[in-house]
C-alpha cells in the first residue's frame, strides 16, 4: 500500500520539483542528462522511449531540433544532438522493421510465383549440393525435414518470412546448416529440420511484436534496423535451439512443445539484459 502511495505522491508531486532541482544544480535538461551519462545502445535509447518519444523516420532530424529549441539547448552540445538523432533512429527503425517483417509473413507462399519457386529450389541446393531434385513435388523435401511432397504447405503460418529465413541461414551459414541439418536426422534426437526452422521464425516473430527484440537490436544497430538484422537473430535462434535440443536430450520428437517452450524461456531471460547482443559470427 505504502509503494502504491509513495508512487502516486512522486509521479503527481516530487518528480517535478526533483527535475528543476537537477536542472538548476547541472544546467541541463533530464533528456540531456540521459542521452549525457548513458552508454549508447539499448539502455540510453530506452530511457528515451521511456519519456514517451515518438517519432517516424522521416520526421527525425525536424524532431531534434524541435527538442533542443523546446528545452533551450544550445547548438554546440553536439553530443546530445548526435545521441538523441541515434536514438530516434533507432526507435522508430524498430517499428518500420516490425512492419517490413509483418508484410513478408502475410504473403503466401504460391507456387505460381517464379521468385518464391527460385527461393525454394535454392534452399533445396544449399541443404543438398551432391543431390539433384527429382522433382518439384517430390519425397526428397522430407529430407531436409519438410512434413510432405509440397513444401508450399508448410509454410501457411509464417509464409515467405519462414521460407526466407530458411534460406538466409543457409547461404550465409552454410556449413552450420548442414551440420545442422545432418544432426537432425539422428535416430534418436532428431527432428524435422525445416519444420523447425519455421517454428524459430515463429518465435522470433514474436520477440519482435512484443517489443522483446528492443535491448538486442538498439545495442547492435547504431541507427536504423533492418530486415537482415532479423535475419542474424533468427539465425542465431537456429543454431543455438540445436545446441539446447541435443544438450536437453528429449525422449521423444513428442515432447517437442515442452522443449521449445523451455528454449523461449531461456531466450527471454537473455533479452533481458540491458547489454544482450545475441547473433552469429560470419
Amino acid at each position: 500500500m505504502w509503494a502504491h502511495v509513495w508512487g502516486f505522491l512522486y509521479s503527481k508531486y516530487f518528480r517535478f520539483w526533483l527535475k528543476w532541482i537537477l536542472r538548476l544544480l547541472t544546467g541541463k535538461c533530464e533528456l540531456q542528462r540521459l542521452l549525457g551519462g548513458a552508454e549508447a545502445g539499448a539502455r540510453r535509447t530506452l530511457s528515451v522511449l521511456r519519456n514517451a518519444v515518438h517519432v517516424e523516420e522521416a520526421e527525425v532530424e525536424k524532431c531534434v531540433r524541435d527538442v533542443m529549441k523546446e528545452k533551450k539547448i544550445e547548438q554546440k552540445d553536439t553530443g546530445f544532438k548526435t545521441n538523441l538523432h541515434i536514438s530516434l533512429l533507432q526507435i522508430s527503425g524498430y517499428k518500420k522493421l516490425y512492419l517490413n517483417v509483418e508484410n513478408l509473413r502475410k504473403v503466401p507462399y504460391d507456387s505460381e510465383n517464379e521468385e518464391h519457386e527460385e527461393q525454394l529450389i535454392e534452399l533445396w541446393n544449399l541443404l543438398m549440393p551432391h543431390e539433384n531434385l527429382k522433382g518439384r513435388i517430390s519425397k526428397q523435401w522430407c529430407d531436409i525435414g519438410f512434413q510432405g511432397d509440397d513444401p508450399k504447405t508448410d509454410f501457411r503460418g509464417m509464409g515467405m518470412l519462414g521460407l526466407v529465413n530458411l534460406v538466409y541461414f543457409s547461404k550465409h551459414y552454410t556449413n552450420e546448416a548442414r551440420q545442422i541439418l545432418s544432426r537432425s536426422n539422428h535416430p534418436k534426437l532428431g527432428y524435422s529440420y525445416a519444420i523447425v526452422g519455421i517454428n524459430l521464425t515463429e518465435m522470433a516473430y514474436s520477440l519482435l511484436k512484443n517489443g522483446a527484440l528492443k535491448a538486442h537490436l538498439y545495442n547492435m544497430v547504431s541507427g536504423l534496423p533492418q530486415m537482415e538484422h532479423f535475419h542474424q537473430f533468427y539465425c542465431y535462434l537456429v543454431y543455438e535451439f540445436d545446441k539446447f535440443w541435443f544438450e536437453e536430450e528429449p525422449e521423444s520428437i513428442m515432447h517437442f512443445n515442452q522443449y521449445r517452450e523451455k528454449f523461449h524461456e531461456k531466450i527471454k531471460g537473455l533479452l533481458l539484459d540491458y547489454n544482450v547482443v545475441l547473433t552469429l559470427q560470419d
